[in-house]
């Protein structure tokens, strides 16, 4: 458990800030995380990096000379929602772009391709790379769809790497994704972690067992066994690693780390390492420069994993790199480049008030019912939500999704209170939405909103075809940026029917209001024909047993929403009747 709590919402905010007072001299603070305390050189890619809070060191304490330019650190074990990330590029990024970089987690892909779009359009070069080190979490036939854990620090010290000597943006994630390829990682768990503020732990271990193949993020292992001794556990992380050696990986050179995920201190790591590494030397490796500590945590969690990192001459000189940040320091290295000042720091975060016809100012009015509804059904709900997540899932979408629609109901008011447009206001609510709720749920309601808001704009009335346009467009996005397809047993299983019957129905000529009740009605059916479905994306495909029968949160949600907001719709603009 964690001891030290004011406000548990706080807990995150006050973290970062507490870190970035204890080493000022190497960081400074922005919105979303953290950036170096000296600029980005011109002509040096940033790489940015960045997940859930509760890992530290990673992230925020593997930024510094050698390593991250930044870090974006979102709620804990929830990825930063894409405007946090967003603002740590912007305040990290130089002439040459910036290379994103994270663990290969549904929301994280999704909140990080956000920035990239968004960067992208404002003509910062971009691009993301997903690390995808964790052999238990996929077969390796299909890697892509691995999860990262503590081998996203080979991945960020090859970036580094490339980015300080001057390599273009497609050629530090080339080098990234190089290492990727030499990186393996398996863990296993003794017991599970309990979020600042919660009663309970996420998951448990019974006594005298163990669970192989856990995540950072809480999730419980593959399978459970008995508690093994040491040297026994050191010939299984061995073992499955060594069955893995990636191909084309002929140099017996390899870096070693076994990280400590927060509970097992580092004289049982001592021990455990003792084998491992006369494991490894028998089986004709020569180790470089081994790393043994906590690396990637998860709280409390009693659990450890170990990463092999098969070296070639360009991934070896990375490996052993100097390095200077906060919690991670190689060879000592001089800090370089101009230090910033405040004014360097200050990202662009003003909220303006754009222009917007008088039309548009008072359907605003009727976006602000819309938002102020989805927060009264979502608080009603969120209980249930919970405990519907909670059957395959991690239990937060109830949470988060409460945390969101609070987040832009607020947003949604201001805005209203400054005089913006129908269009301006949707967009505020989504970003707060996104930025509050983090994880995948926030991304995507976040980026559903932005994008119904920006088709809608602020210059015209608000009527039925703009409306079905955005919801389309922001169908289209969330399924281009998302991943997810009909029939993965997400929110985009409700969500596209509704899309589809709302743009049918008012390509047919039916009033906006008469459509949307159409539409929802088709959503809520789709969401209940989910129970039928396995997961295929996201934490719950793990337990996809656990998942039939039950119909999916997400899914769920939208259509609770949509319908909900069909009672709403009589605020607009008598155009959109």
């Amino acid at each position: 458990m964690t001891y030290l709590v004011n406000n548990p919402a706080d807990f995150v905010d006050e973290s970062i800030d507490g870190f970035v007072a204890a080493n000022s001299n190497l960081v400074r603070r922005v919105p979303g995380g953290v950036v170096r305390a000296t600029r980005t050189p011109p002509g040096q890619v940033a790489v940015v990096i960045g997940g859930g809070s509760g890992h530290y060191p990673a992230f925020a304490g593997l930024v510094g000379q050698g390593l991250a330019h930044g870090a974006a650190m979102g709620n804990v074990f929830a990825s930063p929602s894409a405007q946090q990330i967003y603002s740590v590029a912007k305040a990290a990024a130089s002439d040459s772009g910036v290379l994103l970089s994270f663990g290969n987690y549904a929301g994280d892909v999704l909140n990080f391709g956000i920035a990239e779009e968004r960067l992208k359009a404002e003509g910062i070069p971009c691009r993301c790379f997903a690390v995808t080190d964790d052999i238990c979490s996929g077969p390796a036939d299909k890697a892509s769809e691995r999860r990262g854990i503590a081998g996203d620090l080979t991945v960020f010290r090859a970036a580094a790497l490339a980015a300080a000597e001057g390599k273009s943006l497609d050629e530090v994630y080339e080098f990234a994704s190089h290492a990727n390829d030499r990186t393996r990682s398996f863990g296993v768990a003794f017991s599970g972690c309990t979020l600042p503020g919660a009663s309970q732990p996420l998951f448990t271990v019974p006594k005298g067992r163990m669970g192989v193949g856990m995540g950072i993020h809480g999730e419980q292992g593959i399978e459970e066994v008995d508690m093994p001794s040491a040297s026994d556990l050191a010939d299984m992380l061995v073992d499955r690693l060594l069955d893995e050696r990636p191909d084309g990986a002929a140099s017996p050179r390899v870096g070693v780390m076994l990280n400590g995920l927060g509970s097992v201190k580092y004289e049982e790591l001592f021990v455990l390492y003792k084998r491992v590494s006369e494991r490894l030397e028998a089986a004709g490796l020569t180790l470089v420069q081994p790393e043994v500590g906590e690396l990637v945590t998860s709280f409390e969690m009693a659990g450890v994993s170990l990463t092999l990192f098969w070296l070639d001459d360009a991934l070896e000189q990375a490996w052993t790199a100097p390095a200077t940040t906060p919690a991670y320091c190689r060879g000592g290295v001089a800090l370089e480049g101009e230090p910033r000042d405040d004014a360097d720091l200050a990202a662009a975060h003003e909220e303006e008030t754009p222009d917007a016809s008088e039309d548009s100012k008072s359907d605003a009015a009727g976006m602000l019912a819309v938002i102020e509804t989805i927060q009264a059904k979502i608080e009603a709900e969120a209980e249930d939500l919970g405990k519907l997540d909670a059957i395959s899932g991690d239990g937060d979408h109830g949470i988060g999704m409460d945390t969101g629609a609070r987040a832009a109901l607020s947003a949604a008011r201001r805005a209203v209170e400054k005089g913006c447009g129908a269009g301006t206001v949707l967009m505020r609510a989504g970003d707060a939405w996104a930025n509050e709720a983090g994880g995948t749920s926030g991304a995507l309601w976040g980026l559903g909103l932005r994008s119904v808001g920006a088709c809608i704009g602020d210059e015209n009335s608000v009527a039925a075809p703009v409306v079905a346009e955005g919801v389309v467009e922001a169908t289209d996005a969330i399924m281009r940026l998302g991943g997810a397809e009909i029939g993965d047993k997400t929110m985009l299983d409700s969500m596209k029917p509704f899309s589809d019957k709302l743009a049918e129905e008012v390509k047919a000529g039916t009033p906006l209001r008469q459509a949307w009740r159409r539409a929802a009605e088709a959503s809520q059916q789709a969401a209940d024909a989910t129970a039928n479905l396995a997961p295929k994306k996201g934490r719950a495909k793990n337990h996809s047993d656990k998942s039939i029968g039950h119909a999916d949160p997400g899914a769920i949600s939208f259509a609770m929403i949509v319908s909900a907001v069909a009672d709403t719709l009589e605020s607009l603009h008598e155009d959109a009747a």
